[in-house]
């Protein structure tokens, strides 16, 4: 076991430790206050290989693997979750569903655009009557000589006001259940696709969310992405993959309260002593850090695992599941040793704490987590009797 990184590896998480700091950090409260995303930050994290992190060079790509994306990630979000968010969504969902289901010529036209930073990407599967139960969608697609013809709605989709194409997955058969939905590239702009308002979210809102609206809504039928009725199947690799960028997220939004958090302890006077010398900050702080590094570890097995061309499944579940729930305790403790400054806007974890819970909810909630877990585990003890 290989747990250093390499030299390489600490370059690019550097990088993008100064990049976030310079660049993010001193309009962090600004953009979430206004629920804006800082467009002017998409050229430059292009320029930096942040929107092509597991993408080969041939396609515009930085050619970097699983592990160095996390580290980019867990980055951006120990100072913003909402641009970790942002740039783990373009990744591995839209981007990353082009690139690992389409064709050479979808590779050619899309996955290029995509991870040279011209756009960025949104991938669309949640709707307003179907989010566990991604298998019930109700958004069809019916063939009508070379066009498909789209209808429906989808809902909490990241970043399509800056997308240029989004990953739609919608039933082209109704009497075939999960095996009837396909997955398809609709470009923004569309005759019948429009874009909702940005949706007024409790944390993550410098990130761009929004619904989707489908109405005769034609495309080319070269727009279908592999073969017709794998888009569930496809949606389903899809998010294990997400849930390691998600993962991450949460360790750098866990990690980022508790530097605040360590920080403030050392400044703080109570009772004429710093409170980090109080027995019951330094066990709270000690938790903090402990359970930060398990996650870290969860999410850099399931990375590892992608690497190297295993199945990471349920190590994606896995950390997933840890890490988010972890975010949420680490920020609750943070605003705790905070005390009032901890609920006031003038400090760093009040927004962390509205930032944690999404990672508990989005790309599979805790509980399909739980499921996806146990149903690998009793997979595994079955074929070992």
């Amino acid at each position: 076991m290989q747990f250093e990184l390499t030299e390489e590896q600490k370059s690019i998480q550097e990088m993008v430790r100064e990049f976030a700091r310079e660049e993010i950090a001193p309009i962090v409260m600004e953009y979430d206050e206004a629920k804006r995303f800082p467009e002017q930050l998409i050229p430059k994290m292009a320029e930096l290989g942040l929107l092509g992190i597991i993408f080969p060079e041939e396609y515009g790509g930085a050619g970097m693997g699983y592990m160095e994306y996390v580290l980019i990630v867990e980055e951006l979000s120990a100072v913003d979750p909402s641009i970790g968010l942002t740039v783990a969504a373009h990744n591995s969902l839209g981007t990353n569903h082009i690139y690992t289901f389409g064709n050479e010529a979808q590779r050619q036209k899309y996955v290029t655009h995509l991870a040279q930073g011209k756009s960025l990407a949104a991938w669309a599967l949640t709707e307003p009557c179907c989010g566990s139960d991604a298998a019930a969608l109700k958004t069809t697609a019916r063939r009508d000589g070379d066009r498909w013809i789209l209808n429906g709605q989808k809902t909490f989709i990241t970043n399509p006001t800056y997308s240029d194409y989004v990953v739609v997955m919608a039933r082209t058969d109704p009497e075939k259940g999960k095996k009837g939905i396909s997955a398809f590239v609709v470009e923004n702009g569309t005759p019948g696709y429009t874009i909702g308002n940005p949706m007024n979210k409790l944390g993550t809102r410098a990130s761009d969310t929004a619904e989707l609206f489908f109405e005769d809504c034609a495309i080319p039928a070269e727009n279908l992405i592999g073969k017709e009725g794998e888009g569930y199947k496809q949606a389903m690799q899809i998010l294990s993959g997400g849930r390691i960028s998600i993962a991450a997220l949460c360790v750098g939004m866990a990690r980022g309260a508790y530097e605040h958090t360590l920080k403030y302890t050392l400044e703080r006077e109570a009772f004429g002593q710093k409170i980090a010398n109080f027995q019951a900050i330094q066990f709270r702080l000690a938790d903090m850090a402990t359970e930060i590094e398990a996650a870290k570890l969860l999410t850099y097995q399931a990375a590892w695992l992608a690497d190297q061309g295993k199945n990471y499944s349920l190590a994606a579940s896995m950390a997933k599941l840890y890490a988010s729930e972890l975010a949420v305790r680490v920020a609750d403790m943070a605003v705790q040793t905070f005390g009032g400054y901890g609920y006031i806007k003038e400090y760093p974890v009040e927004k962390f704490y509205r930032d944690s819970k999404i990672g508990t909810i989005g790309e599979g909630t805790s509980d399909i987590q739980r499921l996806v877990i146990a149903r690998e585990l009793i997979k595994q003890a079955s074929q070992n009797l």
